[in-house]
C-alpha cells in the first residue's frame, strides 16, 4: 500500500465501534500500524458536562493537532456530528491520508454515524466498513447491565435513555465485522453467545493479517438499515452451544394485549437479549418492534404491515422489505406475525415458550374477529401513544 491517495479519489473511512475501550484502542493501533498514511479520529464525549466535545487526532507515530468543539442543542453526538465531516473533509484534503479510521466513543452507536459519513461526506467521503471491537470476555456482563447510560457516566444528551446493554447490543449486531482482542479469560461460553448474537458477522482476531484490508471491503449503508429493520431485519437462527440458546419464536396468531402487557416483565428478564417484531389483536395493522437486554424492554409502532396498506401504497415501500413481506406471507393475515428471538445462557426454553403460548388469543377469542379484537383492553396504549 502507498500512503497517497489517487488524485480526485475519496477518502476511505472505517468507522470503529464499541463500548470496550481498551478494545477499540487495540483495533485502532492496528489499524495505524498495518496502513501506511492512515490517521485516526476520536471524539471523547466524557467532557460534555462541562459543555465541550474534545477531538484527538493522531497517526503510527503519535498524536496530531487536536481541538474541542462546543455541544450543540445540548447534545454531544450532535456536536461530534458537526465536527465529524469537516475533520475528516479536511483530511481528505491534504492528499496524504489513505485511510481515516474514526474511533467511536463508548456509548455512540455505528449507525448513525456510519449514515452521518455516506450522507454528509458523499464526493469527499467513502465508508469502507464499520467493525466493533470486542472483548469476548466483557460480551456478557455488558448486555446483561440494565443500568441507563446517565448513571454510569456514557449518555449522550441529558435525554438520552438508553441503557448499556441495549446501547451495546446494537454496537454488536450493526457491523458486518467484529474484531476480537485476545483474552485470556474467555470461555466457550462467551464466543457461544457472541455468535448467537450476531451470527452472519464475520470475526477476525485484532492481529489478523486481514485487518488492514477488511478496512477496505467496502459498505452499504442502506442494506445495513434494512438487516436492523424491525420488518426485515436478519435476525438470528435456532441455536444451542456451550450453554448458550437461541430461541425463534414464530406464530400468526395475534396476542391478546392485556395478557401479553402482564407478562412483560418476565419476558424481558427471560433472556440475556431478545428482539423481533409482533402485533397485538387491538392493533392488527400496526408493527411493532420488540428489543430487550439486561431487562430493559423497548416496544415501540414501526408503521404497518404491508397486508394493511391499500395495493397502491406498496410501490412506495422498499424493495427489500417486499421481498421478505412475500417470504412470511399468510393467505389470511399476510406479513402479520408474531417472530420473537430470545439468545440467552441458561434459557428455560420451555417455559418461555409456554408464557408466549399464554399471551396469545385462545380458540375462543380468535374466532370473534376483528370486531371482537377491538374490544380487548387497550392496555398498551401507556406504551404506545404516551400523553404529550
Amino acid at each position: 500500500m502507498t500512503g497517497h491517495r489517487p488524485e480526485g479519489a475519496r477518502l476511505p473511512v472505517v468507522l470503529v465501534a464499541g463500548m470496550h475501550a481498551d478494545a477499540r484502542t487495540e483495533v485502532v493501533d492496528r489499524l495505524l500500524a498495518g496502513v501506511p498514511g492512515s490517521v485516526a479520529v476520536h471524539h471523547d464525549l466524557s467532557t460534555a458536562a462541562h459543555g465541550t466535545v474534545r477531538r484527538t487526532v493522531r497517526d503510527a507515530t503519535g498524536d496530531r493537532p487536536g481541538g474541542e468543539t462546543p455541544l450543540v442543542n445540548d447534545c454531544a453526538c450532535c456536536a461530534l456530528r458537526e465536527d465529524l465531516v469537516p475533520e475528516l473533509a479536511r483530511l481528505a484534503a491534504d492528499g496524504a491520508t489513505r485511510l481515516a479510521v474514526v474511533e467511536l466513543w463508548d456509548s455512540v452507536e455505528p449507525k448513525a454515524m456510519a449514515e452521518v459519513v455516506a450522507t454528509y461526506g458523499a464526493g469527499v467521503l467513502e465508508l469502507t466498513n464499520v467493525l466493533t471491537a470486542v472483548d469476548p470476555a466483557l460480551v456478557l456482563p455488558c448486555l446483561a447491565n440494565g443500568d441507563d447510560l446517565a448513571d454510569v457516566g456514557l449518555a449522550a444528551a441529558a435525554s438520552d435513555r438508553r441503557t448499556v446493554g441495549d446501547t451495546w447490543a446494537r454496537q454488536l449486531e450493526y457491523p458486518p465485522v467484529l474484531v476480537l482482542i485476545d483474552s485470556v479469560v474467555a470461555d466457550d461460553e462467551d464466543r457461544a453467545l457472541l455468535a448467537q448474537l450476531h451470527p452472519t458477522a464475520r470475526q477476525v482476531r485484532a492481529d489478523a493479517p486481514e485487518l488492514a484490508a477488511l478496512a477496505f471491503a467496502g459498505f452499504d449503508v442502506e442494506a445495513a438499515a434494512a438487516a436492523q429493520h424491525p420488518a426485515c431485519a436478519l435476525l438470528p437462527q435456532e441455536a444451542d452451544e456451550a450453554g448458550v440458546t437461541t430461541l425463534v419464536w414464530h406464530r400468526r396468531r395475534p396476542f391478546h394485549p392485556e395478557r401479553l402487557y402482564a407478562a412483560l416483565e418476565d419476558l424481558s428478564c427471560a433472556a440475556t437479549r431478545s428482539r423481533g417484531r409482533f402485533w397485538l389483536a387491538d392493533r392488527p395493522d400496526t408493527l411493532l418492534a420488540w428489543e430487550a437486554a439486561g431487562g430493559a424492554l423497548c416496544v415501540e409502532s414501526t408503521g404497518p404491515w404491508l397486508a394493511g396498506l391499500p395495493d397502491a401504497a406498496w410501490e412506495m415501500v422498499p424493495p427489500v422489505r417486499r421481498a421478505a413481506a412475500s417470504l412470511d406471507w399468510h393467505p389470511e393475515h399476510g406479513d402479520r406475525c408474531q417472530h420473537l428471538v430470545f439468545t440467552s445462557p441458561g434459557l428455560d426454553r420451555e417455559g418461555l415458550e409456554l408464557l408466549l403460548e399464554s399471551c396469545l388469543l385462545t380458540d375462543a377469542e380468535y374466532a370473534t374477529g376483528r370486531a371482537g379484537w377491538a374490544r380487548l383492553p387497550a392496555t398498551f396504549d401507556t406504551l404506545l401513544d404516551p400523553a404529550p
